[in-house]
């Protein structure tokens, strides 16, 4: 169950960062995509993390703190409080800024992507109205290149409320390891918790009553 969670600082450089204590969670995707949303969506709050329907509102590195309540076998025991940060990445793709600005932007997330240690889940988000994106594939296959044993990558498809029924199913069959998200619909959300804390901390939540 989420206990908080709450704004901690934004970076423009990898050399900006708050020092990694803990575990962490790397939103990223292509601009517009959900990645503030779906943060919101996961956190109950509606404006923890900015989100605009202009693409590339997101502009540095954010930081959010969220603390869990651990799912424990006796309810009578105390259980401890888990702590996992959220870390929003600038969109990718077509922003519409200054080429240079765009430039600094792929510097910057390429190296908190690659040296960023404490980093224990990429969560790559894809608009599911458009899955199949060359922008996409080739995040997949540059993450893939340098993920470690302790590290894991899913794709949540966003949005997927937007898709036909038949649309749904066929999605769900060619990417079966990936999960689905719909923020009008709040569909899957209780799912994509605890597959997040689970490959984050390699521990469940209790859900909440």
């Amino acid at each position: 169950m989420l206990k908080s969670a709450q704004f901690q600082t934004s970076a423009q450089t990898f050399a900006q960062c708050p020092p990694p204590m803990i575990s962490e969670v790397a939103f990223l995707g292509r601009s517009n995509v959900g990645k503030s949303t779906l943060i919101n969506l996961i956190c109950n709050q509606k404006n923890l993390a900015k989100s605009s329907s202009t693409p590339g509102k997101t502009q540095l590195i954010n930081f959010f703190l969220t603390e869990w309540k651990e799912k424990i076998a006796q309810e009578s025991l105390d259980s401890d409080t888990l702590k996992v940060m959220f870390v929003d990445l600038p969109g990718f793709g077509y922003a519409k800024v200054a080429k240079s600005q765009k430039e600094l932007w792929n510097r910057n997330l390429v190296e908190f992507l690659r040296k960023r240690d404490n980093i224990r889940l990429f969560v790559h988000l894809v608009d599911s109205r458009h899955p199949y994106l060359e922008i996409d594939l080739n995040l997949v296959a540059f993450i893939s290149q340098f993920l470690r044993a302790d590290q894991h990558l899913v794709q949540i498809f966003t949005k997927f409320d937007k898709l036909k029924a038949n649309e749904q199913s066929k999605l769900k069959s060619t990417f079966p390891k990936a999960k689905f998200s719909s923020s009008l619909k709040r569909q899957n959300q209780n799912e994509i918790v605890d597959f997040i804390l689970e490959n984050t901390l390699g521990r469940k939540v209790l859900e909440e009553v």
